[in-house]
C-alpha cells in the first residue's frame, strides 16, 4: 500500500490534550483500561502518555509497547518518538529516546522466545515460516502419513491449517472448534490429531516456528513462574493498544507478564470489536477490570475529533442497542445541519449507478476522489459498483480481500465459458483441465494439440476419452460442455450448468473457502443478467485492464485521483470526507452467515457502527430494495425483496434524512417519469412516411 488511505488527524501535540485524555496521560502505576471511542485521539493519549511515564523517570527500553501491524506499531512508535522529543524540549538535531519494546504481539514473542531459546529447549537459529510455508509442510506431512488417500474426503492441507491455527488462537480443543466452524470435517479427530502431532515433530526436525507458534510457545514459557518473572520483569510499564483485538493466548500472556497490573495500561473500543472471525476475544476487554483487586480503574475517551454531531447521534443509537458494552456517547463540537442519508435504491444496479454519480458529483464541489470511500461487509459485495466505475473510468483502489474479477474461482468460471465459447483458446482451456482430477500436464497439452489439429475443435473435445483415473470426473464436465457449446443456448441461463459444475468442484480445491467462494459464483448470475449474450459478458470480463481496477499493490499510476474502495475491517482505524456503505439490508449486515448466536450479531452490528464512524462529513448508507441474495441459502441465489438492516429499527429513523426511492433513482439528475412529455412515436413516423393517421 504506497498512500495511506486517509488524511490523519493533525491532533499530535501533549498541548492539545483534553481533560479526559489528559486524565488517561497522569494516571498512576495501578492497571487503567481506556476505552477509546472511535476518532477520540488514542494515538495522541498513547504517545502522550508514554512521554509522561519516561518525564517521571521510567527507562524508555523498559516500556514495552504493543499492537496488532506493523503499521501501527511504526506510527505508534513514532508518535511516541515525537511526543518525547517535544517534552524534554530536544534540539531538532538531537534524536529523542528511542523505544526498542514497541511492535507487535508476534515480533515481540519471536525476540523474547530467541533470547531465551537455549532454557526453552529452542535452537537459537530457528526460522519462522510464513503462512504458505507452513501450508505446504503441512502439505507433505498429510501425504507422508497417507491421508490423501482416504476413502472418503479428508481436509486439504489449507483447512487443516486452519483449524489448528484456530484451536491454536483459541485456545479451544480440536472437538470443540471442529463442531463450531468446520462441521464438514466431522468424523476426522483422531486423524488431525495424528497429522498435526507430526507437523510439530516435522517443524522441530527443521527448527521452524509458524505464526501461531511465536503466541503459543510464548504463552506456555510464561506459564513457568521463572520464565514469566525473567520476561515480565525487564519490563515496568506494559502498554497494549486495540486490547479488543487480543485473543486468549495474547490476555494470558499480558496477565503472566504483570499479574498484579502493575504499570498495565490497555486501550481499546468495545464498540470496535470486529474480529472474531480470528479467534478475537471482546471479553478481553470487557472483563479487564475484574482480573486485578481492587479492579482496575477504566476512564472514558467520548469526545470524538473527526465526526459532525448528527453522524455521532445516529452511530450512538446504533451501536447502543448491543447487549454487553461499556455505556459511552461520543460527542463532538463540530456541529452540522446535515444528517446521515439513508439512501433507498431499486436494485444493486440502481445502487452502483447512484454512488458513481454520487461520487462525481461530490468530487465536482471540491471533495477530491481519495478523500472519499465506499465500504462493504465482503469483498464480493462491490463487484457490481467495480464494473460500473471502469464504465465510467472512475480510477479506484480496493483494499481488503481478493480483487472480485481476479479470484482464482471466478477465472476458472469465466475460463469455462470461454473455452465452451471458443475450444481454440488454450489458455482458457488449460485452466479448465487442471480443474478435473487426474487430468495431468501431460494430458492437457495432448488434447489442446489435437484440438488445435482438428477441423472441429468442440467435437473433438465431446469424443475424447480420457483416462481412466478421470473418467468420472471427465464425464461431468463433459455433460456441461455439451450444453455450452452450441452458441444458440439461452442467456445467461448458460451460466447454470456452468456454475452447478464448478460449486461441486469447490470443496476439493478449496477447502473452508468454498462457502466464500460459492457466494462469489452467484454473484456472476448477478452481473450476467446485465449483458445481453455469453459474448457480451466475455467481453465485459476482459476490459479490466490492472491499471483500471481495484489494485491491492498501490493506487493507479496514472491517476492523481481515486476512489477508496474497501472492505470495513480494511477500513478500521481510517477515515474519509464521505463514506458510502453498501447492502445496509437484512442479509448482508447482518451476514446471513452471522446469525447463528448473539453475539455474532452483536459483531455484526459493531461492523455497521464502525463502518458509519469512518465519516467525517457525509455518510450514505445505501439500502437496495432487491436484493441478489446470495447469502441467504435457503432463497437459492434469488432476487428477492430486501428488508432494510435491523440495525436500524424504525425508531432511529428520525437522525437519518431518507432519501425516498424514486428520489434516490433519480439523485444524478435524471428527469422522473412523471417529468417527461408524452408521445406518440408511432403517428410521428406515420406521418414522416406520409401515411395517413
Amino acid at each position: 500500500m504506497s498512500r495511506a488511505l486517509a488524511t490523519p488527524t493533525s491532533r499530535s501535540t501533549q498541548d492539545e490534550l483534553d481533560p479526559a485524555q489528559r486524565e488517561a496521560v497522569e494516571h498512576g502505576q495501578t492497571p487503567l483500561a481506556v476505552i477509546a471511542g472511535a476518532g477520540s485521539g488514542k494515538t495522541t493519549m498513547l504517545a502522550a502518555r508514554v512521554a509522561s511515564l519516561v518525564l517521571q523517570g521510567a527507562d524508555p527500553r523498559r516500556i514495552l509497547l504493543l499492537s496488532f501491524s506493523r503499521r501501527a506499531a511504526a506510527e505508534m512508535a513514532r508518535r511516541a518518538a515525537l511526543a518525547l522529543h517535544r517534552a524534554l524540549g530536544l534540539d531538532a538535531a538531537v534524536p529523542a529516546p528511542e523505544l526498542p519494546w514497541c511492535g507487535t504481539f508476534h515480533s515481540i514473542g519471536a525476540r523474547l522466545l530467541r533470547e531465551h531459546a537455549a532454557n526453552l529447549g529452542l535452537a537459537e537459529d530457528f526460522s519462522v515460516v510464513d503462512r504458505a510455508d507452513a501450508e505446504e509442510l503441512m502439505a507433505q506431512v498429510r501425504t507422508r502419513l497417507a491421508l490423501h488417500a482416504a476413502g472418503k474426503r479428508f481436509p486439504l492441507a489449507r483447512t487443516a491449517l486452519a483449524m489448528l491455527s484456530r484451536c491454536v488462537n483459541s485456545a479451544e480443543p480440536l472437538s470443540r472448534v471442529i463442531e463450531r466452524h468446520f462441521p464438514w470435517c466431522l468424523g476426522w479427530e483422531a486423524e488431525l490429531q495424528r497429522l498435526f502431532a507430526a507437523y510439530t515433530e516435522a517443524k522441530q526436525a527443521q527448527r521452524v516456528l509458524d505464526y501461531d507458534d511465536l503466541l503459543l510457545y510464548w504463552q506456555q514459557a510464561v506459564q513457568e513462574p521463572a520464565f514469566a518473572r525473567a520476561m515480565g520483569g525487564r519490563f515496568t510499564h506494559l502498554l497494549v493498544d486495540e486490547y479488543q483485538d487480543t485473543n486468549r493466548l495474547q490476555a494470558a500472556i499480558l496477565h503472566a507478564l504483570a499479574p498484579t497490573g502493575r504499570g498495565v495500561t490497555v486501550v481499546g473500543d468495545d464498540a470496535q470489536a470486529i474480529y472474531g472471525f480470528r479467534a478475537a476475544e471482546v471479553e478481553n476487554l470487557l472483563g479487564f477490570p475484574a482480573q486485578f483487586s481492587p479492579p482496575a480503574r477504566v476512564l472514558l475517551l467520548e469526545r470524538n475529533y473527526r465526526s459532525t454531531q448528527p453522524l455521532l447521534a445516529a452511530a450512538n443509537a446504533v451501536i447502543a442497542q448491543a447487549q454487553r458494552r461499556f455505556a459511552k456517547t461520543l460527542w463532538s463540537d463540530r456541529p452540522s445541519s446535515q444528517r446521515p442519508q439513508l439512501v433507498h435504491v431499486q436494485d444493486e444496479a440502481a445502487q452502483a449507478s447512484w454512488v458513481a454519480e454520487a461520487v462525481l458529483r461530490q468530487r465536482e464541489q471540491g471533495t477530491p476522489l481519495v478523500r472519499q470511500a465506499v465500504l462493504f461487509r465482503t469483498a464480493q459485495h462491490s463487484a457490481a459498483l467495480e464494473l460500473e466505475l471502469m464504465r465510467r473510468r472512475i480510477p479506484f483502489v480496493k483494499f481488503g480481500g481478493l480483487r472480485f474479477l481476479e479470484a482464482a474461482h471466478v477465472k476458472d468460471a469465466v475460463s469455462l465459458l470461454r473455452w465452451s465459447a471458443n475450444p481454440r483458446c488454450r489458455l482458457a482451456g488449460s485452466r479448465v483441465l487442471r480443474l478435473v482430477a487426474g487430468i495431468g500436464p501431460g494430458t492437457t497439452l495432448k488434447l489442446l494439440d489435437a484440438m488445435d489439429a482438428s477441423a472441429d475443435p468442440g467435437a473433438l473435445l465431446l469424443a475424447w476419452t480420457p483416462p481412466a483415473r478421470s473418467a468420472i470426473d471427465w464425464a461431468a464436465l463433459r455433460e456441461v460442455l455439451a450444453r455450452l457449446l452450441p452458441r444458440q443456448a439461452p442467456w445467461p441461463a448458460q451460466l447454470e450448468p456452468a456454475l452447478a459444475w464448478l460449486q461441486a468442484q469447490l470443496p476439493r480445491l478449496y477447502g473452508e473457502d468454498a462457502p466464500v467462494r460459492a457466494l462469489d459464483l452467484q454473484q456472476l448470475v448477478r452481473l450476467a443478467q446485465g449483458c445481453r449474450s455469453r459474448d457480451h459478458f466475455l467481453t465485459e470480463m476482459a476490459l479490466d485492464p490492472p491499471e483500471a481496477s481495484s489494485d491491492e499493490a498501490g493506487p493507479p499510476q496514472r491517476d492523481e485521483d481515486y476512489l477508496i474502495l474497501s472492505t470495513i475491517h480494511s477500513a478500521k482505524g481510517r477515515e474519509w470526507h464521505a463514506v458510502h456503505v453498501l447492502n445496509v439490508v437484512d442479509g448482508c449486515m447482518p451476514s446471513d452467515l452471522a446469525t447463528g448466536s448473539a453475539a455474532e450479531i452483536d459483531e455484526e452490528r459493531r461492523l455497521l457502527y464502525v463502518a458509519m464512524t469512518r465519516a467525517r462529513e457525509r455518510l450514505h448508507l445505501l439500502v437496495p430494495q432487491r436484493f441478489y441474495a446470495t447469502e441467504q441459502r435457503a432463497l437459492g441465489g434469488r432476487h428477492v425483496y430486501a428488508a432494510r438492516s435491523r440495525f436500524i429499527p424504525t425508531e432511529l429513523e428520525a437522525l437519518f434524512e431518507q432519501l425516498a426511492p424514486q428520489q434516490a433513482t433519480d439523485e444524478p439528475g435524471l428527469p422522473a417519469a412523471d417529468a417527461l412529455p408524452k408521445l406518440d412515436l408511432a403517428a410521428r413516423l406515420r406521418a414522416r412516411a406520409g401515411l395517413p393517421d
